[in-house]
């Protein structure tokens, strides 16, 4: 980034990061086996010939276990809830489950609070292996012995400072009152669970709990008998440093005023998709505007541009990060856009923040789609079979990567997008540049036309006069999530959503006087910058006002309360968070608060948009 005529920096923290010393998973009976927990070194793949990080769930407990072994599905809550319906318990056992369905976190802390010993996770081949398609070498898909790595820490950053960054002086946790699973976790490829599971007997599973190795799946009934053992470094060991890079092109008119890109730079193996491909955008994007400011074309904020460490063990790096700058972004970053796997194959997706999603949609009308004559838009639409009526669909924002410091802790607006496609390689020593050039983006078009789309998304936010929010489409998402809430078909039956509609309805009527005096002060021109200046602070607000400085309860970390990244699951999004979990706990009065707290900070966005549209003195 200095090459590129960016002011450069490091942040650096220091960070509990236990590695492992050695892990032993075997077969004790009906035949004893020691497995082998490597991934095989491929011909056609030099990065596979080198060294390989160990097969490994970060931050999982240490522990020597041996015991029966029980499959448990996906690990999920209401996996859990069938086994006991069946008077299956997996206290004192090793439970097996498959990836999928949810954070690996979730399924370790299920296993763990249900009594089981230990925990086994591997990929089902009915999910990214075999049956999904051909496997790496001769397709994308994830050989059997390809072993999906990743914490199951649940919390976001350094556990030992849940409350603030990890820096020098600070009051630390020891790793004892960390909040960490205490059960030993092990990841394995589906050939070494397939050799596990066959001799498992008991209760015949459901058809949704079959999977696709070739034979039959059941729970177990004490058949198959499972030594494990994880012992990792010793604690005084663990404590690393970690660093993140920064870049920075100051702006020229609004330089306090901060646009953010980043992406996570470490890997659980060679990473060429997870996630070079991201920081490869971030820096092309630096690049490219670097070129433009040499040339004379600063942009009028200031653009930030980071690559983040140790995202992969619970986005270390990027929350250290905001914590540590908490007041200056709060008071001045705009928007923050997240790289996090620019490219793995043809299908463009996107999500975000409402406000941004209509900005999304106009900007990928003007990039070219890899190895197409159309646009990523006009692409995007035929990719989602859309009716002529209808648009592209972008996800909202829950969890699992860099943006959640911005999003979900400082209600910064943020976004991300890439392109994608089948693939078996996740979080193994095969994603590596081999993969890519075969199968993920032969030619590197994906990468250029996401590190094109990043800088066009930067320069808009970094340029635009007013900086471009759209509320009206905001409080449009926010009425659907209204309609939609609790049930596939509708409001959960008795929670009375009525303050959220009608505060829902103040914000988009304030919108869109809102979005006519913008347009008019835009299409009028001669703005002066001190009045420019206040309106845009007044947007940097608005979705601020829809946190809580004391959070959701049970996770005061997340302050959003618009959406959040669903506390059962960790990957899938949850709407209203604060008002679902409520509805989850059965507690009607924490319901009926959580919905009035919610509309009052909805109205009082509606009200800053509002105070917007009066003439303000120069």
């Amino acid at each position: 980034m200095k090459s590129y005529g960016l002011d450069t920096s490091r942040a650096n923290f220091t960070v509990y990061l236990p590695y492992p010393d050695s892990t032993v998973v075997e077969m004790v009976s009906p035949v004893p086996m020691r497995l082998n927990l490597g991934e095989t070194a491929l011909a056609e793949d030099t990065a596979s010939q080198g060294p390989i990080w160990p097969a490994m769930n970060g931050h999982a407990g240490s522990g020597d276990v041996t015991a029966d072994l029980v499959y448990v599905n996906y690990g999920l809550p209401a996996d859990y809830r069938l086994l006991d319906s069946l008077g299956i318990s997996v206290r004192g056992k090793i439970a097996i489950a498959r990836y999928g369905r949810s954070f690996r976190g979730i399924k370790a802390r299920e296993a763990e609070a249900r009594g089981a010993s230990a925990l086994l996770l591997y990929s089902d081949p009915q999910d990214d292996g075999y049956v999904v398609g051909d496997i790496y070498p001769d397709g994308p898909m994830r050989p059997p012995q390809g072993v999906q790595r990743g914490s199951v820490l649940n919390s976001d950053g350094d556990p030992s400072t849940p409350d603030g960054p990890s820096l020098p002086g600070v009051k630390r946790l020891t790793p004892a009152e960390m909040d960490l699973p205490r059960i030993p976790v092990v990841p394995i490829g589906y050939g070494n669970a397939g050799i596990l599971m066959q001799p498992l007997r008991g209760v015949s599973v459901p058809s949704t709990w079959q999977g696709g190795l070739p034979f039959h799946y059941h729970v177990g009934s004490g058949e198959v008998v499972v030594h494990l053992g994880l012992w990792h470094e010793p604690d005084d060991s663990a404590w690393r440093t970690i660093t993140n890079t920064i870049g920075v092109i100051r702006g020229t008119e609004w330089p306090d005023e901060l646009v953010l890109v980043g992406a996570h730079r470490d890997a659980w193996g060679p990473g060429a998709e997870d996630n070079v491909s991201g920081v490869v955008s971030v820096l092309e994007a630096a690049r490219m505007i670097g070129e433009a400011a040499r040339r004379g074309y600063r942009p009028k904020r200031t653009i930030v541009f980071a690559t983040w460490d140790a995202e992969e063990w619970g986005l270390f790096g990027s929350t250290e990060w905001v914590e540590s700058r908490e007041a200056e972004l709060t008071a001045h970053a705009v928007a923050y856009l997240n790289l996090d796997v620019s490219a793995g194959g043809p299908a463009f997706g996107a999500d975000g923040t409402a406000s941004l999603q209509p900005l999304i949609r106009e900007l990928t009308r003007l990039v070219q789609q890899p190895y197409d004559s159309v646009s990523i838009y006009a692409a995007w639409r035929r990719q989602s079979h859309l009716a002529d009526t209808a648009d592209v669909e972008l996800g909202d924002l829950g969890g699992g990567s860099d943006f959640a410091g911005f999003y979900n802790h400082l209600g910064i607006p943020s976004a991300g997008f890439g392109f994608g496609g089948p693939g078996g390689i996740y979080h193994s020593a095969y994603d590596s540049y081999d993969w890519m050039r075969r199968f993920g983006d032969p030619g590197y078009q994906e990468h250029v036309a996401a590190a094109t789309l990043a800088a066009l998304f930067l320069e808009r936010m970094a340029n635009a006069d007013l900086e471009p929010f759209d509320y009206v489409a905001f409080a449009g998402r926010l009425g659907k999530v209204v309609r939609d809430f609790g049930t596939p078909t509708g409001p959960a039956p008795g929670v009375r959503l009525s303050p959220l509609q009608d505060a829902i309805g103040e914000l988009q009527a304030s919108a869109v006087v809102w979005d006519n005096r913008r347009d008019s002060l835009l299409a009028g021109g001669g703005t002066p910058p001190r009045t420019l200046s206040g309106l845009n602070a007044s947007l940097r607000r608005i979705e601020q006002l829809l946190t809580r400085s004391d959070g959701l309860p049970g996770r005061s970390w997340f302050r959003n309360l618009i959406f959040a990244a669903d506390r059962d699951n960790g990957y899938a999004t949850v709407p209203f968070p604060g008002v679902a979990e409520a509805v989850r706990d059965h507690d009607a009065d924490r319901v009926s608060r959580e919905v009035l707290d919610l509309a009052d900070r909805i109205r009082a966005a509606a009200a800053e948009l509002r105070d917007m549209t009066q003439p303000r003195r120069n």
